[in-house]
């Protein structure tokens, strides 16, 4: 059983895991490099519990012991006794090998590792650990606390026992999982990047403007949200960066990286966190 959960990050994907752990009735302990980065995490975990509470879809008492659940350190020896550790690290390979391998001595032999990488393979992940098959990629979606889904990776050698155990995990967090293969992008980002990459494309050739494109998928396709407006939202650095996943993995030049892409975050303009992107956020 999945009783204590360790987060490796505090930043937006892993404080947001946190809370809806937490929530769930999970202890959680949340590492980050520093106090200060674990401070805004927990500060982003008090507002949006906050919120729920002011739109009544949580009690006060409730908001407070999912606060009481989160113990945040710098010391990643605190794991010892965690049941599941979900790195929720930058989306970087290198970086991601690094803490898995540091990791890895600091817990249980029995204790499950994941992954909440979005693009990065599972398998390549799995074997730079000590259990290759208590390995599973998790790759929930921002922001955590409202996307319904949890994509569940299997590695080759992730084990039935450990993907059982995570549809368990998903299930009991409120998540609705489905399980894709180790493939670049796994089911969903295979979909939807390619979708975005296309519509910079569009933009990059004068097919219609920002607006206009986003427009038309809402409008005509009924998205939440327009292409270029999400790509804002994930970060543009971050797109090209599974962009480049994808062009690498597959070998195929349908799957190369818009040239604006690449201009805009050479650029610096990455989206909502630089406050420019396709659209201006004012920052």
């Amino acid at each position: 059983m999945i009783e204590q959960i360790g987060i490796v990050g505090a930043g937006t994907m892993g404080n947001g895991i946190a809370q809806v752990c937490a929530a769930a009735g999970l202890p959680v302990v949340m590492t980050d490099i520093s106090d200060a980065a674990l401070t805004r995490g927990m500060s982003v975990v008090a507002n949006s519990l906050e919120r729920l509470v002011n739109k009544q879809k949580m009690t006060d008492t409730d908001r407070q012991a999912a606060l009481a659940r989160i113990t945040t350190t710098t010391d990643t020896a605190k794991f010892s006794t965690c049941d599941l550790v979900i790195e929720a690290a930058t989306e970087n390979e290198d970086l991601k090998v690094k803490i898995l391998k540091d990791l890895c001595p600091k817990l249980r032999p029995q204790a499950l590792l994941a992954t909440n990488t979005s693009s990065i393979s599972i398998t390549k992940l799995a074997a730079a650990t000590d259990r290759p098959d208590r390995f599973i990629g998790m790759h929930f979606f921002n922001p955590v606390p409202l996307m319904a889904l949890l994509e569940l990776i299997r590695g080759l050698q992730t084990s039935d026992d450990t993907h059982a155990k995570a549809e368990a995990f998903a299930k009991r967090i409120g998540k609705v999982s489905i399980t894709a293969k180790n493939s670049p992008g796994f089911a969903v980002n295979r979909i939807l990047c390619p979708m975005i990459n296309e519509a910079i494309f569009a933009l990059q050739e004068g097919l219609a403007t920002a607006e206009d494109l986003d427009a038309g998928m809402k409008l005509g396709c009924n998205h939440p949200i327009g292409p270029l407006a999400l790509a804002d939202m994930i970060g543009l650095d971050t797109m090209l960066s599974v962009m480049e996943v994808f062009y690498q993995g597959f070998n195929d030049p349908k799957y190369r990286p818009a040239p604006l892409l690449k201009e805009m975050v050479a650029a610096g303009h990455l989206g909502r966190k630089t406050g420019q992107g396709f659209y201006s956020y004012g920052k």
